[in-house]
């Protein structure tokens, strides 16, 4: 190869590259392009709108619960009778009730939701599994009101035997309790329709797919390396399962139970459709007769007739943002210890 005469002119005029400078690492440019920019800024301006919306509906409820604190005082949040013609409001009974609904709801929901996750992931044959995640979607698709249907025309008239055999064989309970005669030849089936039991059973079908999806998805992100290691020290398939999938997804578990449980809490409108409003503090979940904060406030939003019952309603939506708020705080600290909530 020869050079030519303004390639031999330039190798000549070059300095000869010092020692120090070949050891020297090259400076990466770090700039981010017009795309990932425009990408950054339309991400961070939503989560900071989120973030601002939360709050700004929290602060709005905060404020309008201060009349209602100045009126009635403290005892807005122990009185269990809402009597706006007698001037006694308070919501004790009310959250008593979406606590007990939501409870029994988790309590039937998070084990099948649990089976059916680690079903869909690791047992269901590959032609299945399309349509069985097909299903669970769909069924998080349907609106309340069709469960709200459903419960009220087809579980309520065959839950009260139900609730009926809960009481016969564990009455001595408290919870199970019921103002009538279980074994009476002719029983007082209006004993136990509309209660919180019913409502609990149909709340649980709205939970089982959102806590189920989010199973089934963490579950799906296990290391297949961890998988593999598991099967080459001889476990078998449910070993593997309990040694690496199940510690693994700890953090899709508690995050879809406390997302089911937030949905659970606030459940409107399936849950006014099928129970007996009634304002009494009671632990039985067999009899009829209760109520919720967020059916107390859909019931009796449109029959408002002066200002303090309006801020006595708004005080009892803030008490059930500050419930869910909670929850749903306790549950981000768990899925972040977590090392599927760490890598995601």
């Amino acid at each position: 190869m020869t050079l030519s005469l303004f390639d031999e002119d330039a190798a000549a005029t070059k300095e000869p590259p010092v020692a120090g400078d070949l050891d020297r690492p090259r400076r990466v440019a770090a700039g981010f392009t017009r795309g990932d920019l425009i990408f950054r800024g339309v991400t961070r301006s939503i989560g900071v709108f989120v973030l601002v919306l939360t709050g700004s509906i929290g602060l709005f409820l905060g404020y309008q619960i201060l009349p209602t604190v100045h009126r009635y005082g403290f005892s807005f949040f122990t009185e269990t009778d809402w009597s706006p013609y007698r001037n006694v409001l308070g919501v004790a009974a009310v959250v008593v009730g979406t606590v007990q609904i939501a409870v029994i709801a988790m309590l039937i929901a998070f084990p099948l939701a649990l089976m059916t996750a680690l079903y869909i992931s690791e047992y269901a044959p590959p032609w299945l599994k399309p349509y069985a995640v097909g299903a669970i979607d769909l069924m998080a698709a349907i609106p309340s009101i069709i469960y709200g249907l459903w419960g009220l025309f087809l579980l309520a008239p065959n839950a009260i035997y139900l609730s009926r055999w809960f009481h016969q064989n564990l009455g001595w309970i408290p919870l199970f309790e019921v103002n009538t005669d279980a074994h009476a030849a002719a029983w007082a089936q209006s004993r136990y329709t509309g209660s919180a039991f019913i409502a609990a059973i149909c709340v649980s079908m709205m939970v089982i797919p959102i806590a189920c999806s989010v199973m089934r998805g963490v579950f799906a992100e296990a290391p297949i390396g961890e998988r593999e290691a598991a099967y080459a020290l001889g476990a078998t398939k449910w070993g593997m399962i309990r040694t690496v999938v199940l510690p693994f997804g700890r953090g899709g578990i508690i995050g879809g139970a406390m997302l089911g449980l937030g949905r659970a809490l606030g459940e409107t409108i399936a849950v006014l459709l099928i129970i007996a409003p009634k304002f009494e503090l009671k632990w039985s979940v067999l009899q009829t007769g209760t109520d919720t904060v967020s059916g107390l406030i859909a019931g009796n939003f449109g029959e408002t007739t002066s200002k303090t019952q309006l801020f006595a309603l708004l005080a009892a939506g803030f008490v059930l943002f500050v419930i869910t708020l909670s929850i749903n705080t306790v549950a981000a600290v768990f899925v972040g210890r977590s090392r599927s909530g760490a890598q995601t």
